[in-house]
């Protein structure tokens, strides 16, 4: 690839580093040359004065925006204007800091649920801003949306060189595995686990098991966000993801096989299937050089491990920040 911001040397601070995301793009940059920075104290990114006094005093020059107020249908739903202030407080902050301390590069993250609920797909990028949201998080995408769009305005107006990254589902270390309120790759996971220590013959999983989802171990997105903060400078974002859909009943098989659960999954067709299907176009991504390396078959047993490690035999949790 061609490095046209060579990393060697330089102070990064990721924000967000205490989350899923942040934590694995620290683990990646281990191995680049680079310091990585972070407040003293944990700051509160609402609050502007806070975060310009660290940007301004810290001598950062490179950002990954990894911080984010997130949760699932039900937060989104019963706290619509904190999910749609913190988010735009924390991105607008963070990005109007690092301009006016000259922070050389900034990487934001955005999130799949910016596309219109009837995208087209594979949902191309430009695909933003052409149909209605999905209603049960529209909250948080909007404040994504306003993100992506204020690096773009950024570029234009500044020349700061700030870029956008959108992935699709991810799944990882230090996930959130609570049955209440996590994603389906790791509710899947715990229910599975549970019910192997049961010794259940069965496993019910929530709908009929058709629609297709797209999985991204969050160590590729670490990945691919470093390779685009090297060789990336462009005011559209770009998707992250496989290129590759799993149907939800392929998933909890491969779920079942990590864990070592061998009863039947019965599916229970009277909950709710959500979207047919949600995949992101990565031609993008992939035409800069960037592909995904890590299959399911490969990312969950590394996960279902990590769980037995830090969450069942630990005091590790999924932190959503």
């Amino acid at each position: 690839m061609a490095i046209a911001f060579d990393l060697t040397g330089k102070r990064v601070w990721v924000a967000g580093h205490h989350g899923m995301v942040g934590r694995a793009i620290v683990r990646r940059l281990a191995g680049e040359g680079c310091t990585i920075v972070s407040p003293e104290k944990r700051i509160d990114l609402r609050d502007q004065a806070a975060t310009f006094a660290w940007l301004d005093h810290a001598g950062i020059d490179l950002i990954f925006l990894a911080a984010a107020k997130v949760g699932g249908i039900a937060a989104n739903n019963d706290f619509p204007g904190e999910f749609l202030y913190d988010n735009l407080m924390i991105e607008a902050n963070v990005i109007e800091g690092a301009r006016r301390a000259g922070v050389d590069k900034l990487v934001f993250l955005g999130s799949s649920c910016i596309f219109p609920k009837l995208a087209a797909q594979p949902m191309a990028e430009s695909a933003l801003l052409t149909g209605a949201l999905e209603p049960t998080n529209e909250w948080y995408a909007i404040a994504k949306i306003a993100g992506l769009k204020l690096c773009a305005a950024y570029r234009r107006q500044y020349g700061c060189d700030f870029i956008s990254a959108q992935p699709t589902n991810l799944y990882g270390p230090f996930d959130n595995f609570d049955l209440e309120s996590s994603h389906v790759l790791p509710a899947l996971m715990r229910k599975a686990h549970e019910a192997k220590l049961a010794g259940a013959a069965a496993m019910t999983v929530w709908g009929s098991g058709t629609p297709l989802r797209e999985f991204l171990h969050v160590d590729d997105l670490a990945d691919a966000l470093v390779y685009l903060a090297q060789t990336y400078s462009d005011e559209d974002f770009v998707n992250v993801g496989t290129g590759e859909e799993v149907s939800i009943a392929d998933l909890a098989r491969h779920v079942a096989d990590a864990v070592g659960f061998t009863g039947d999954l019965v599916f229970d067709a009277s909950r709710p299937d959500g979207t047919p299907r949600k995949l992101v176009d990565t031609a993008k991504l992939n035409g800069l050089g960037w592909r995904a390396s890590t299959p399911l078959n490969q990312g969950v047993p590394a996960v279902y491990r990590w769980f037995l490690e830090h969450v069942i035999n630990g005091s590790a949790r999924g932190a959503t920040v």
